[in-house]
């Protein structure tokens, strides 16, 4: 010790400590902006399981390696920094002292050899990845380069550091070995040679500490003055985000979407209050204390954005930099928030105010003006209003979960877009206007394409076999294997018709026994979520549970087992609807004829003998990691399966999630073209998928490029295909049997016993099935209106038949059935065009009819028509029905009128498509059956084509509505201003 290493010992301390400091005051100043996010309370425990994932993602990166070379860079430089920091801190007193060593380990063979490999791992590692970055520097096309937005000054100033860190701990040992010698061949093999063109002297190793110890406090004060340089945060954030994420089993965020959550809690229609409850994320302040978390952590790596097939086909959308941005804006907006300030989803200031209520001029004053601005500018909006996030951009996203899959640091890139499109959707009435009519199908008809309910059974009048149907054929689930849902697809689409078609016969070759529920099967609801319409997805789960509870009526829950097609309605049944309050045992329908292919239930006998490319369906691979099964049918098959270069859990998208199926794309190249040019380099004869949203998209690529001459005779097919023309076939009388159930005829309860007239016990068996109705299903989403008890039907009114109760109407009265049910809740399934949505533009609600007989109530009319006098007191609901009315403030999703700047008066838009009454919806449904059935294969053909938008879609009476506008669509619009119910009007 001299006084020259003092000196720099002394001065080095008074740096790091000042660095420190500064570390310390930014990362308060974080940790309170993180305060200002909503609560989350789902992301604390079970504490073992997440530590456990901790330790495998940091010491296996198992998320880092899915890129070699990185992976092993990066894990070198991971770990350099990690036990490095035993060095790092030993480098403070070899300032002052060079021959300083940690007590009883610093002179252990161990503590060099470590020393040894940290050092020069760190310097291989960083190198790599500084090569990495330059080989893929956007000094290429700005669009193949993953670090294309990047922040390339933060970069290289954090990879100078590291590098400084790594080159540090080797010259210092060296230095010390050719001062002090002590070194090995097996402990200090690289820094003995260093060591021979080193001069002895001990104020070069304090010096060489010194400068390590500068960087490392360069380090401490860069991230504690800049909070938005992810690339160094992630050093400390991410070990805290991994913990924090959403599975705590440690999967990735995908399969079920987030519920829409306010204050900690999850809302649903009956709970939530639009004064004080958020509805998405309309400010940044409504994300999460996890969502600023995962801002904050972004590396900035683009690995998301090389993944994303809307940036990779030329749309505005890149996940990274719309992670950038919310980072970049929640910091910029700082100020302000933390100075108390706040808005309501009128805009108006209810943070910093006077006592009188009004905005608190002399608090505003002391923030920022950059500040302020920034809290003016919307979360969602074009350059016209400085919008941090462009409507383009949020409506891209297919939802495919590649960003989220590949993200190093499990950052939740779907989640949060969702949450942006609930707001848009339900408070500003601002989304694509496609999606007009989607809400409008899904409500009034329950399936997009606004088909009838009737229509759903027609794909078995395609088959030369029986299937059975509940509520026609079986009463009960007594003696069934499998509920077979159908799907919307898979019951109206063409194409999806032969997987259906399909899937059935191999179940029922192998003795398979299954059910299908025909014209009581709804939507799941999962394009409404993903479109943001959180409310409508509730309306439809609540509808499916209802049905599917009474199915499964006094099953024990290991038998209550639903086997899909549609990748879809899969994971929203098997993911989505458990959230809700239906749990079922869910399986797709590849898994079980694996199953049954590994039992000797099918056995292939022919070879299909073909080239054959497997397209992964998103929500089937990435959403719920069913990659073998279809793959092993297809090599049972016979086929010779040639892969993609994009396959398995790095598929590419066909462009249908998300809601996208029901949107034109306009910007770029489309995404399915995109996925069948890939398919196309393998020469195959055909291309198989497992879902048939998939399946239209590819088709529809493949016909345009063999009308382009590409592509000649190659057929897209589902998997069950491939698996239907290897087996034997089996005669259709042989089939029908094998589905044939002999259930017994439930006993009649015999008459309670009267033994004390004033004791009757008539009324009290009377109310007892009214309290059961109005109890909620099944604990779910516990609904007031819409929900009703399990096992109880969809509780049409009048003649409508509950689900499991044989059809007692002759089959020319069945055919005059209404076209569908809509939603089917409380009170009476609304007329299939009445009030819906509401959306602007749209057709308004009907008069209320005059009650029909209950003997001309048929089947389905009874949902048109009002009660009768006949019906048995306390059957049925007296509760009005409330669609999606959470509240009295709130509009329901419709279009906006053109240029309309606030919501236009309900009577300047009534139409004229409703005028008729309620109760002729029976009369007009055979009218309206033949050009609605006419139009299902060319709605569905040309549901991605620029044709498409030429078909409207059908009232409730088969009229066409008024064509829907095309300027800004409408949701349930709490505009500018909006107060609660019986606040002050929106005009003023």
């Amino acid at each position: 010790m001299s006084t020259a290493t003092v000196t720099l010992g002394l001065i080095g301390v008074t740096i790091t400590i000042f660095c420190w400091a500064t570390l310390a005051v930014g990362l308060s100043r974080m940790l309170r902006l993180f305060g200002t996010g909503q609560p989350d309370r789902t992301r604390l425990r079970p504490v073992l399981p997440r530590l456990k994932t901790v330790a495998v993602e940091v010491a296996a990166h198992t998320r880092m390696n899915k890129f070699r070379t990185v992976g092993w860079a990066h894990w070198l430089v991971m770990a350099g920094f990690l036990l490095g920091m035993v060095f790092y801190f030993e480098s403070y007193g070899q300032t002052f002292d060079p021959e300083l060593r940690w007590p009883i380990i610093g002179d252990t063979a161990g503590y060099h050899l470590l020393e040894e490999i940290l050092g020069f791992g760190t310097i291989i590692g960083i190198v790599a990845l500084i090569a990495i970055r330059q080989l893929n520097h956007p000094r290429r096309p700005e669009r193949l380069s993953r670090f294309g937005g990047s922040n390339f000054l933060a970069a290289y100033l954090i990879e100078t550091i590291v590098l400084i860190h790594g080159i540090g701990d080797v010259l210092v040992k060296a230095g010390k070995i050719a001062t002090y010698g002590g070194g090995h061949l097996s402990t200090d093999p690289f820094t003995m040679q260093i060591a021979r063109v080193l001069p002895a002297s001990p104020l070069m190793i304090s010096v060489l500490a010194f400068i390590k110890m500068l960087a490392g406090a360069a380090f401490l004060y860069l991230i504690g003055r800049k909070l938005t340089w992810g690339v160094a945060w992630h050093r400390i954030s991410a070990f805290f985000n991994i913990y924090f994420k959403r599975e705590d089993d440690g999967g990735v965020a995908l399969g079920a979407a987030k519920p829409m959550m306010s204050k900690g809690k999850a809302l649903d229609m009956e709970n939530v209050d639009p004064d004080t409850d958020t509805l998405g994320a309309g400010r940044i302040e409504d994300f999460s204390w996890k969502g600023w978390l995962d801002f904050t952590t972004c590396t900035e790596c683009g690995r998301c954005q090389s993944q994303c097939p809307a940036w990779n086909t030329g749309k505005p959308l890149s996940p990274k930099l719309l992670i950038m941005s919310l980072r970049d804006h929640g910091f910029a907006k700082a100020p302000y928030l933390l100075a108390g300030g706040r808005k309501d989803m009128g805009g108006d200031e209810v943070g910093l105010v006077d006592a009188d209520g009004n905005p608190d001029e002399a608090a505003l004053a002391k923030i920022s003006e950059t500040a302020r601005a920034e809290a003016q500018r919307p979360l969602v909006g074009g350059e016209d209003v400085s919008g941090i996030i462009d409507p383009e951009v949020l409506w891209s996203c297919t939802t495919c979960g590649a960003c989220v899959e590949q993200c190093p640091v499990d950052i939740e890139h779907v989640d949060h877009i969702i949450d942006m499109r609930r707001y848009q959707v339900l408070i500003e009435s601002e989304f694509p206007s496609e999606l007009a009519g989607l809400f409008k199908n899904l409500e009034n008809k329950g399936n997009p394409w606004g088909q009838n309910a009737k229509d759903r059974l027609n794909w078995i009048n395609e088959l030369d076999f029986d299937i059975p149907v509940f509520g026609q054929d079986a009463d009960s689930f007594d003696g069934y294997d499998y509920l077979f849902w159908v799907g919307c697809a898979g019951a109206y689409e063409d194409r999806a018709k032969k997987t259906t078609k399909a899937v059935a016969e191999l179940l029922a070759t192998a003795g398979v026994k299954f059910m299908v529920l025909g014209q009581e099967e709804t939507c799941t609801g999962d394009s409404a979520r993903r479109a943001g319409n959180e409310f409508l997805f509730q309306q439809l789960a609540a509808q499916n549970i209802e049905l599917l509870d009474s199915v499964f009526e006094g099953v024990e829950q290991k038998r209550k087992k639903i086997v899909v097609t549609c990748a879809h309605c899969f994971n929203a049944l098997n993911n989505e609807y458990p959230q809700v309050g239906g749990s079922y045992e869910v399986v797709h329908h590849t898994q079980l004829l694996n199953r049954l292919l590994r039992t000797k239930q099918l056995v292939p006998v022919a070879s299909v003998s073909q080239n054959v490319t497997y397209h992964d369906p998103c929500y089937l691979g990435r959403h719920n990691k069913v990659y073998n099964a279809p793959r092993e049918l297809m090599e049972a098959s016979g086929s010779n399966l040639v892969e993609m270069p994009r396959h398995g859990e790095r598929s590419m998208c066909c462009g249908a999630g998300g809601a996208r199926m029901w949107m034109e794309e306009q910007l770029g190249k489309r995404i399915n073209i995109d996925r069948v040019d890939e398919a196309l380099t393998t020469n195959p004869a055909k291309i198989a998928t497992g879902c048939p949203f998939c399946r239209v998209m590819l088709t529809d690529g493949v016909t345009a490029r063999q009308e382009d001459g590409k592509g000649e005779g190659v057929e897209v097919v589902d998997v069950a295909q491939l698996m239907l023309d290897a087996i034997e076939r089996v005669e259709p009388s042989k089939l029908t049997e094998n589905l044939t159930v002999i259930q017994e005829p439930k006993a009649e309860p015999e008459p309670e016993s009267q033994p004390e007239p004033e004791a009757e016990p008539e009324p009290v068996a009377e109310a007892t099935p009214a309290a059961a109705k109005a109890a909620p299903a099944g604990g779910g989403l516990a609904m007031k209106g819409p929900a009703k008890a399990p096992g109880k039907g969809l509780g049409m009114k009048g003649a409508a038949k509950a689900p499991g109760a044989k059809a007692s109407a002759p089959a020319e009265t069945e055919a005059a059935a209404a076209p569908a049910k809509g939603l089917g809740m409380k009170g009476a399934a609304k007329a299939p065009g009445g009030k819906g949505l509401a959306m602007k533009g749209a057709a308004k609600a009907a008069a209320p009819a005059e009650a029909a007989p209950a003997a001309e109530a048929p089947g389905e009319t009874a949902a048109a028509s009002t009660e009768t006098a006949s019906a048995p007191a306390g059957s049925m609901p007296t509760v009005a029905p409330k669609g999606l009315a959470v509240k009295s403030g709130f509009k329901r999703p419709g279009p906006k009128a053109p240029g309309a700047k606030a919501p236009a008066a309900a009577s300047a838009e009534s139409a004229p498509a409703d005028a008729a009454p309620a109760s002729s919806e029976s009369a007009s449904a055979p009218a309206e059956s033949a050009p609605a059935q006419a139009d299902t294969a060319s709605a569905a053909t040309a549901t991605k084509s620029t044709e498409s938008e030429t078909q409207a879609p059908t009232d409730g009476n088969g009229a066409t509505p008024a064509p829907l506008p095309t300027a800004k669509p409408g949701g349930l619009g709490f505009k500018t201003g909006a107060k609660a119910p019986g606040g002050r009007s929106l005009a003023g």
